[in-house]
């Protein structure tokens, strides 16, 4: 085994630009590894930071499919007034990052 790890040390050290491509294919495939796990963990796997988290939910008003408006304040106040469903009703506004 020891000789092996020599032998391949040797041609390594024979052809460095096989070297460094190979150095920075692995370098580049274990970097998008971790930030597409970190993001994957963040967003999926890791559960949200709230009390009974799998039941909240969102409610938008539609005009279609792909079409999600954000829920107009007076509507949002319908809701919460009629609501019979939910225990309780929030609302938010997005906006967008410049």
């Amino acid at each position: 085994m020891f000789k092996d790890l020599q032998f391949a040390l040797r041609q390594l050290i024979k052809h460095p630009a096989f070297t460094i491509v190979a150095v920075l294919t692995l370098a580049l495939g274990i970097g998008a590894n971790t930030a597409i796990f970190s993001i994957v963990n963040a967003v999926l796997l890791r559960p949200l930071p709230y009390p009974a988290a799998d039941r909240i939910m969102v409610l938008n008003e539609s005009s279609g499919p792909g079409q999600d408006y954000s829920v107009a304040l007076p509507d949002y106040f319908d809701w919460r007034n009629d609501n019979t469903v939910f225990e309780h009703l929030a609302a938010l506004t997005r906006s967008r990052g410049t």
